[in-house]
């Protein structure tokens, strides 16, 4: 339906562009073909004919035509702001009206000194303010959406690669800008609106996904930011848990009666950061939290976080030297034990302390399934440090269907892939028909925190699509530390610092 409207209101805009060319003494043609019309216009607006070039230029080329289109518009003498809104909002309806009004000509080339002389116009304080605003919000509204965008580690789930209060810029170019999928929002609103609360966007118009080219695919250990995949349905009173989590242990009636749920479309779920560790097609496990990738021993972060135990003496530890360096611990059910979550660097150093007398990693042994990871069924028997071995969907991938392939791919097919999924006496069914197999449609992604026993990751809900990625975090260009005073609330050590 609304590939319908779109393409009757493109008609409808050029036929009043035809109109308007031929007004100005050129051939109605030449107002449909991409390229050679924004030449024309440059000819009419007495603007340089090489700015055409810079159409191929992305975001620049929205700028330029943008530019051009309102150069036109004043050459007609359409230069007021209701004008101007109208013919960027309402082409459609406006281009053919003017372009069928006998009284509406083509006065000259707006950008000459003669047609200034000639039609004079003096834009009043208060528009003056509003096309700065509007340009601004504009541009930096592009920039975000397609360029670069600022992004602020809110948890722990990448310490110490990434610490609470960084700040990043996270790149749209380098896997390519993902086209808007909600284009009606709120600018510079994310999901909620600032201040007053409630949504900062319409689903009055939904389009596919899209990704314009990029300068590389996703690469293996990639930081990356991605729309929370299990944010698609939200609990607005438990935020920081996932639905699905909340219904396994209260049920769903009993949440949709007690808690106000909603669901968010792709682009405008929670946005997360976590390594990219496995990629399409990758089967990956882990052995006593040993990260294994199609058979291999996987990355290893070179601050990567686990939690350890550590063992004193009456003394237990000193608040004040771990908050010097910023390590999270808190008590266990033995007072002179304490859980630490810290690197490996970090417990050699805990070591050497006099009041301690051991350090143990804690990993989760094999028999241990009271922590449950995805995909939450009791053929598998596994727990964050030893899952697996998986098999990460990539686009043409085809997965026999059966009471082991089902639940660990289901959501995939049904919710990122939009089918109907239904398991009856004789099989299962794919949109109605009987189906023993499944072709992927995108590829997906296997995302972990770099602090593997605090980071609420893929271990915990799955796979990460393709559609919804968001870009390559890149540098830190401010760290905010809470806890400082004064000149130390600013970690001076890691502005502009790359992130591996």
């Amino acid at each position: 339906m609304w590939y319908i409207i779109f393409t009757a209101c493109t008609i409808a805009a050029l036929y009043g562009l035809w109109l308007l060319y031929k007004k100005a003494g050129k051939q109605g043609w030449e107002a449909i073909v991409p390229f050679y019309r924004e030449y024309v216009m440059a000819q009419l607006t007495a603007r340089p004919t090489w700015w055409v070039v810079l159409l191929i230029v992305p975001i620049v080329n929205i700028f330029i035509f943008y530019g051009l289109y309102l150069d036109l518009l004043k050459s007609f003498g359409k230069r007021r702001f209701w004008e101007t809104a109208v013919a960027i909002l309402l082409p459609f309806i406006f281009l053919p009206l003017w372009g069928r009004d006998p009284a509406v000509k083509y006065l000259g080339a707006a950008n000459t000194d003669e047609f200034q002389k000639k039609y004079p116009y003096r834009k009043t304080v208060a528009r003056e303010w509003a096309d700065a605003i509007i340009f601004a919000t504009v541009a930096a509204t592009l920039i975000r959406g397609f360029l670069l965008e600022a992004y602020m580690i809110p948890t722990g789930s990448m310490e110490r690669t990434l610490l609470i209060g960084d700040f990043l810029f996270v790149s749209k170019l380098n896997y390519g800008p993902r086209v808007p999928m909600t284009p009606l929002a709120f600018p510079f609103a994310h999901h909620t609106m600032p201040i007053t609360g409630g949504k900062a966007y319409s689903e009055l118009i939904q389009l596919p996904y899209k990704r314009l080219p990029g300068f590389q695919s996703i690469e293996r250990n990639d930081v990356v930011v991605f729309n929370f995949p299990a944010g698609d349905t939200v609990i607005l009173e438990h935020q920081d848990r996932t639905y699905a989590d909340i219904v396994r242990y209260m049920g769903k009636e009993a949440v949709h009666n007690q808690f106000t749920v909603v669901t968010r479309p792709i682009d405008k779920r929670e946005n997360y950061i976590k390594r990219c560790v496995g990629l399409p097609g990758d089967v990956i496990s882990m052995e006593n939290a040993r990260l294994i990738v199609n058979g291999e021993d996987g990355f290893v972060p070179p601050e990567m976080q686990m939690d350890y135990y550590v063992y004193t003496d009456q003394m237990g530890l000193d608040p004040l030297e771990m908050k010097r360096l910023r390590l999270e611990y808190g008590p266990t059910d033995q007072p002179n034990i304490f859980r630490v979550f810290m690197t490996a660097d970090e417990a050699e150093l805990v070591k050497t302390w006099k009041n301690v007398q051991s350090v143990e990693i804690g990993i989760y042994d094999k028999a241990d399934t009271l922590n449950v990871t995805y995909p939450y069924n009791k053929h598998y028997k596994w727990n964050f440090d030893n899952f697996g071995p998986i098999t990460i969907p990539a686009k043409g991938w085809t997965v026999a269907l059966d009471s082991l392939t089902v639940p660990m791919y289901a959501r995939a097919i049904r919710d990122y892939e939009h089918n109907t999924l239904e398991k009856k006496a004789d099989g299962y069914y794919i949109n109605g028909q009987k189906a023993v197999n499944y072709t992927f449609k995108q590829n997906y992604y296997w995302m972990m925190g770099d602090n593997r026993h605090n980071s609420l990751d893929s271990r915990a809900w799955g796979f990460v699509p393709e559609d919804h990625i968001v870009g390559k975090a890149l540098f830190t260009w401010l760290s905010y530390d809470k806890d400082g005073s004064f000149l130390s609330t600013i970690r001076w050590n890691r502005i502009f610092k790359g992130i591996k």
